[in-house]
Protein backbone atom coordinates (compact mmCIF):
# COMPACT_ATOMS: atom_id res chain seq x y z
CA UNK A 1 0.00 0.00 0.00
CA UNK A 2 1.15 3.58 -0.60
CA UNK A 3 2.30 5.52 2.40
CA UNK A 4 0.58 8.75 2.92
CA UNK A 5 1.90 12.19 3.08
CA UNK A 6 0.91 14.37 6.15
CA UNK A 7 1.36 17.99 5.02
CA UNK A 8 1.07 20.31 8.57
CA UNK A 9 1.03 24.20 7.39
CA UNK A 10 -1.48 25.14 10.32
CA UNK A 11 -0.94 25.44 13.96
CA UNK A 12 -2.18 21.67 15.11
CA UNK A 13 -1.71 19.56 18.59
CA UNK A 14 -0.13 16.39 17.02
CA UNK A 15 -0.56 12.92 19.36
CA UNK A 16 -1.43 9.43 19.52
CA UNK A 17 -3.42 6.99 20.62
CA UNK A 18 -4.79 3.65 19.92
CA UNK A 19 -2.02 3.31 16.98
CA UNK A 20 -3.88 6.60 15.64
CA UNK A 21 -2.50 9.90 14.85
CA UNK A 22 -4.67 12.38 16.34
CA UNK A 23 -4.57 15.90 14.92
CA UNK A 24 -6.21 18.63 16.71
CA UNK A 25 -6.49 22.00 15.25
CA UNK A 26 -5.39 24.72 17.92
CA UNK A 27 -8.11 27.07 17.02
CA UNK A 28 -11.51 24.46 16.92
CA UNK A 29 -10.05 21.37 18.90
CA UNK A 30 -11.63 19.63 15.98
CA UNK A 31 -9.88 16.37 16.39
CA UNK A 32 -8.90 14.12 12.83
CA UNK A 33 -7.48 10.96 13.23
CA UNK A 34 -6.01 8.55 10.99
CA UNK A 35 -3.70 4.83 11.21
CA UNK A 36 0.08 5.19 11.80
CA UNK A 37 0.66 2.36 9.86
CA UNK A 38 -0.91 4.46 6.83
CA UNK A 39 1.56 7.37 7.05
CA UNK A 40 4.77 7.63 4.98
CA UNK A 41 5.57 11.01 6.28
CA UNK A 42 4.79 14.02 8.33
CA UNK A 43 6.10 17.26 7.10
CA UNK A 44 5.73 19.62 10.18
CA UNK A 45 5.91 23.69 8.72
CA UNK A 46 4.24 25.74 11.46
CA UNK A 47 5.92 27.41 14.08
CA UNK A 48 3.20 26.72 16.33
CA UNK A 49 2.44 23.23 16.19
CA UNK A 50 3.01 20.81 19.02
CA UNK A 51 3.75 17.12 18.69
CA UNK A 52 3.77 14.61 21.57
CA UNK A 53 6.38 12.22 22.49
CA UNK A 54 4.39 9.14 22.51
CA UNK A 55 3.44 10.11 18.51
CA UNK A 56 6.75 10.69 17.85
CA UNK A 57 7.79 7.00 19.17
CA UNK A 58 4.40 5.39 17.63
CA UNK A 59 5.71 7.44 13.94
CA UNK A 60 9.56 6.28 14.26
CA UNK A 61 8.04 2.53 14.85
CA UNK A 62 5.99 2.13 11.72
CA UNK A 63 9.80 4.61 9.57
CA UNK A 64 7.57 7.37 9.37
CA UNK A 65 10.11 9.97 8.16
CA UNK A 66 9.10 13.03 10.23
CA UNK A 67 10.17 16.13 8.22
CA UNK A 68 11.00 19.75 10.08
CA UNK A 69 10.55 22.41 8.64
CA UNK A 70 12.90 26.02 9.42
CA UNK A 71 11.22 29.29 9.67
CA UNK A 72 11.97 29.65 5.74
CA UNK A 73 9.51 26.88 4.94
CA UNK A 74 12.16 24.44 3.74
CA UNK A 75 12.87 21.07 5.17
CA UNK A 76 15.80 21.39 7.84
CA UNK A 77 15.15 18.29 9.79
CA UNK A 78 14.46 14.79 9.12
CA UNK A 79 13.92 12.37 12.19
CA UNK A 80 14.69 8.77 11.19
CA UNK A 81 14.32 5.17 13.39
CA UNK A 82 17.78 3.75 14.15
CA UNK A 83 16.56 0.27 13.18
CA UNK A 84 13.97 0.16 10.48
CA UNK A 85 14.28 -3.97 9.40
CA UNK A 86 14.50 -7.22 11.58
CA UNK A 87 17.99 -8.10 9.82
CA UNK A 88 19.36 -4.37 10.96
CA UNK A 89 23.17 -5.79 12.23
CA UNK A 90 23.22 -8.23 9.13
CA UNK A 91 22.16 -5.44 6.70
CA UNK A 92 24.84 -3.33 8.18
CA UNK A 93 27.85 -5.60 8.44
CA UNK A 94 27.72 -5.78 4.63
CA UNK A 95 27.19 -2.39 3.85
CA UNK A 96 30.57 -1.61 5.86
CA UNK A 97 32.57 -4.45 4.65
CA UNK A 98 31.67 -3.35 1.25
CA UNK A 99 34.31 -3.06 -1.36
CA UNK A 100 35.86 -0.11 -2.81
CA UNK A 101 35.97 -1.34 -6.21
CA UNK A 102 31.53 -2.52 -5.88
CA UNK A 103 30.76 0.99 -4.02
CA UNK A 104 33.09 2.45 -7.66
CA UNK A 105 31.10 0.36 -9.92
CA UNK A 106 27.68 1.31 -8.33
CA UNK A 107 28.50 4.85 -8.79
CA UNK A 108 29.22 4.82 -12.11
CA UNK A 109 26.15 2.67 -12.71
CA UNK A 110 23.88 5.61 -10.68
CA UNK A 111 25.81 8.30 -12.35
CA UNK A 112 25.43 6.74 -16.24
CA UNK A 113 21.32 6.40 -15.27
CA UNK A 114 21.58 10.10 -13.90
CA UNK A 115 22.81 11.50 -17.13
CA UNK A 116 20.36 9.29 -19.75
CA UNK A 117 17.78 10.29 -17.70
CA UNK A 118 18.80 14.10 -17.87
CA UNK A 119 19.17 13.42 -21.42
CA UNK A 120 15.62 11.67 -21.91
CA UNK A 121 13.75 14.94 -20.21
CA UNK A 122 15.74 17.20 -22.85
CA UNK A 123 14.82 15.09 -25.32
CA UNK A 124 11.02 14.92 -24.26
CA UNK A 125 10.86 18.65 -23.67
CA UNK A 126 12.45 19.34 -27.50
CA UNK A 127 15.78 20.46 -26.04
CA UNK A 128 18.83 19.90 -27.12
CA UNK A 129 19.50 16.85 -25.89
CA UNK A 130 22.93 14.94 -27.26
CA UNK A 131 25.82 16.46 -26.17
CA UNK A 132 24.29 15.64 -21.96
CA UNK A 133 23.58 11.91 -24.02
CA UNK A 134 26.80 11.22 -25.15
CA UNK A 135 28.26 11.80 -21.22
CA UNK A 136 26.62 8.65 -19.91
CA UNK A 137 28.46 6.36 -22.77
CA UNK A 138 31.80 8.16 -21.20
CA UNK A 139 31.13 7.32 -17.43
CA UNK A 140 34.31 5.30 -16.02
CA UNK A 141 34.25 2.88 -12.72
CA UNK A 142 34.33 5.54 -10.10
CA UNK A 143 33.26 8.72 -12.29
CA UNK A 144 36.82 9.30 -12.35
CA UNK A 145 36.64 11.51 -15.62
CA UNK A 146 34.07 13.73 -14.07
CA UNK A 147 31.06 13.26 -17.08
CA UNK A 148 28.79 13.99 -13.93
CA UNK A 149 29.72 17.46 -14.05
CA UNK A 150 30.45 18.01 -17.73
CA UNK A 151 26.76 16.66 -18.98
CA UNK A 152 25.73 18.77 -15.76
CA UNK A 153 26.54 22.40 -17.40
CA UNK A 154 24.83 21.23 -20.59
CA UNK A 155 21.73 19.82 -18.63
CA UNK A 156 21.02 23.12 -17.00
CA UNK A 157 21.86 25.75 -19.64
CA UNK A 158 19.15 23.53 -21.62
CA UNK A 159 16.64 22.98 -19.10
CA UNK A 160 15.66 26.70 -18.61
CA UNK A 161 16.00 28.37 -22.10
CA UNK A 162 13.89 31.43 -21.77
CA UNK A 163 15.95 32.66 -18.02
CA UNK A 164 19.35 33.30 -17.68
CA UNK A 165 19.51 30.65 -14.88
CA UNK A 166 22.59 29.31 -12.84
CA UNK A 167 22.18 26.20 -10.36
CA UNK A 168 22.98 27.72 -7.30
CA UNK A 169 21.00 26.74 -4.19
CA UNK A 170 21.21 30.19 -2.65
CA UNK A 171 20.59 31.66 -6.30
CA UNK A 172 17.35 33.09 -8.28
CA UNK A 173 13.72 31.31 -9.03
CA UNK A 174 13.56 27.88 -9.17
CA UNK A 175 16.68 27.19 -7.05
CA UNK A 176 14.45 27.82 -4.12
CA UNK A 177 11.70 25.21 -5.71
CA UNK A 178 14.55 22.53 -6.63
CA UNK A 179 15.60 22.75 -3.25
CA UNK A 180 12.71 22.14 -2.07
CA UNK A 181 11.89 18.98 -4.28
CA UNK A 182 15.50 17.65 -3.88
CA UNK A 183 14.83 17.78 0.09
CA UNK A 184 11.84 15.97 0.05
CA UNK A 185 13.28 13.43 -2.52
CA UNK A 186 16.20 12.95 -0.23
CA UNK A 187 13.80 12.03 2.95
CA UNK A 188 12.03 9.41 0.70
CA UNK A 189 15.29 7.63 -0.55
CA UNK A 190 16.62 7.69 3.27
CA UNK A 191 13.22 6.03 4.51
CA UNK A 192 13.58 3.52 2.33
CA UNK A 193 17.08 3.39 3.26
CA UNK A 194 16.44 2.60 6.62
CA UNK A 195 13.82 0.37 5.93
CA UNK A 196 16.17 -1.99 4.35
CA UNK A 197 18.62 -1.97 6.99
CA UNK A 198 21.07 0.28 5.78
CA UNK A 199 22.79 3.37 7.91
CA UNK A 200 22.05 6.61 5.16
CA UNK A 201 25.32 7.94 6.90
CA UNK A 202 27.54 5.33 4.84
CA UNK A 203 27.67 6.52 1.10
CA UNK A 204 28.89 4.84 -1.91
CA UNK A 205 30.76 8.01 -3.18
CA UNK A 206 29.45 11.31 -1.32
CA UNK A 207 31.56 11.83 2.35
CA UNK A 208 30.75 14.40 4.52
CA UNK A 209 31.25 15.15 7.86
CA UNK A 210 28.99 17.58 8.18
CA UNK A 211 26.09 15.24 6.21
CA UNK A 212 24.30 12.28 8.10
CA UNK A 213 22.52 11.34 4.84
CA UNK A 214 25.62 10.84 2.10
CA UNK A 215 24.14 7.39 0.91
CA UNK A 216 20.68 9.14 0.13
CA UNK A 217 22.10 11.63 -2.02
CA UNK A 218 23.88 9.09 -3.80
CA UNK A 219 20.78 6.96 -4.47
CA UNK A 220 18.91 9.95 -5.33
CA UNK A 221 21.15 11.19 -8.70
CA UNK A 222 18.51 9.41 -10.78
CA UNK A 223 15.53 10.60 -9.30
CA UNK A 224 16.42 14.53 -9.78
CA UNK A 225 15.38 14.70 -13.30
CA UNK A 226 12.09 13.74 -12.28
CA UNK A 227 11.48 16.59 -9.83
CA UNK A 228 13.18 18.65 -12.12
CA UNK A 229 10.55 18.03 -15.18
CA UNK A 230 7.66 18.81 -12.27
CA UNK A 231 9.56 22.55 -11.75
CA UNK A 232 9.17 22.72 -15.53
CA UNK A 233 5.65 21.64 -15.67
CA UNK A 234 5.54 24.11 -12.80
CA UNK A 235 7.12 27.06 -14.61
CA UNK A 236 4.89 26.40 -17.82
CA UNK A 237 1.47 26.71 -15.76
CA UNK A 238 1.79 29.34 -13.41
CA UNK A 239 4.23 32.09 -15.49
CA UNK A 240 4.22 34.70 -13.07
CA UNK A 241 5.25 32.79 -10.03
CA UNK A 242 8.75 33.17 -9.16
CA UNK A 243 8.40 32.22 -5.24
CA UNK A 244 8.03 28.53 -3.52
CA UNK A 245 4.51 28.87 -2.43
CA UNK A 246 1.92 26.30 -0.76
CA UNK A 247 0.98 25.25 -4.02
CA UNK A 248 4.16 24.44 -5.26
CA UNK A 249 4.92 22.15 -2.76
CA UNK A 250 2.05 20.34 -2.82
CA UNK A 251 2.94 19.45 -6.49
CA UNK A 252 6.25 18.57 -5.76
CA UNK A 253 5.38 16.34 -3.03
CA UNK A 254 2.68 14.99 -5.06
CA UNK A 255 5.39 14.05 -6.89
CA UNK A 256 6.78 10.95 -5.10
CA UNK A 257 2.91 9.06 -5.35
CA UNK A 258 3.02 10.03 -9.52
CA UNK A 259 3.91 7.17 -11.98
CA UNK A 260 7.51 6.25 -13.37
CA UNK A 261 8.85 3.31 -15.37
CA UNK A 262 11.26 0.60 -13.95
CA UNK A 263 11.73 -2.72 -15.77
CA UNK A 264 9.02 -1.67 -18.43
CA UNK A 265 6.74 -1.31 -15.03
CA UNK A 266 4.70 1.65 -14.04
CA UNK A 267 4.33 2.24 -10.17
CA UNK A 268 4.47 5.39 -7.56
CA UNK A 269 7.89 6.51 -7.19
CA UNK A 270 7.89 5.52 -3.90
CA UNK A 271 7.35 2.10 -4.78
CA UNK A 272 10.36 2.30 -6.82
CA UNK A 273 12.73 4.60 -4.70
CA UNK A 274 11.89 1.20 -2.14
CA UNK A 275 13.17 -1.06 -4.89
CA UNK A 276 16.08 0.75 -5.15
CA UNK A 277 17.00 0.47 -1.99
CA UNK A 278 16.69 -3.24 -1.85
CA UNK A 279 18.29 -3.75 -5.07
CA UNK A 280 21.22 -1.57 -3.32
CA UNK A 281 20.86 -4.24 0.04
CA UNK A 282 21.01 -7.11 -2.86
CA UNK A 283 24.00 -5.65 -4.16
CA UNK A 284 26.10 -5.21 -0.91
CA UNK A 285 25.32 -8.91 -0.06
CA UNK A 286 26.05 -10.74 -3.44
CA UNK A 287 28.58 -8.28 -4.60
CA UNK A 288 25.88 -7.71 -7.86
CA UNK A 289 27.41 -4.38 -9.63
CA UNK A 290 23.92 -3.10 -10.98
CA UNK A 291 20.76 -0.94 -9.35
CA UNK A 292 17.73 -0.41 -10.00
CA UNK A 293 15.88 2.70 -11.05
CA UNK A 294 13.65 4.35 -12.96
CA UNK A 295 13.61 5.54 -16.63
CA UNK A 296 12.46 8.80 -17.84
CA UNK A 297 10.01 8.33 -20.38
Amino acid sequence: MLKRTVYITNPFHISCRLKQLILTPKEDGKETTMPVEDLGFVILDHPNTTITLAALQELQANNTAVIVCDAKHLPAGLLLPLEGHYLHSERLATQIQASEPLKKQLWQYTIKYKIRNQAKLLESLGYPFEAVKRHADEVKSGDTSGEEAKASRHYWKNLFPNMDFRRDPDGAWPNAALNYGYAILRAAVARALVGNGLLPALGIFHHNRYNAYPLADDMMEPYRPFIDSCIVEIINDMRDTTELNREIKARLIHTLSSDVKMLGERSPMLVAIERTATSLSKSYEENIRQLLYPEMN
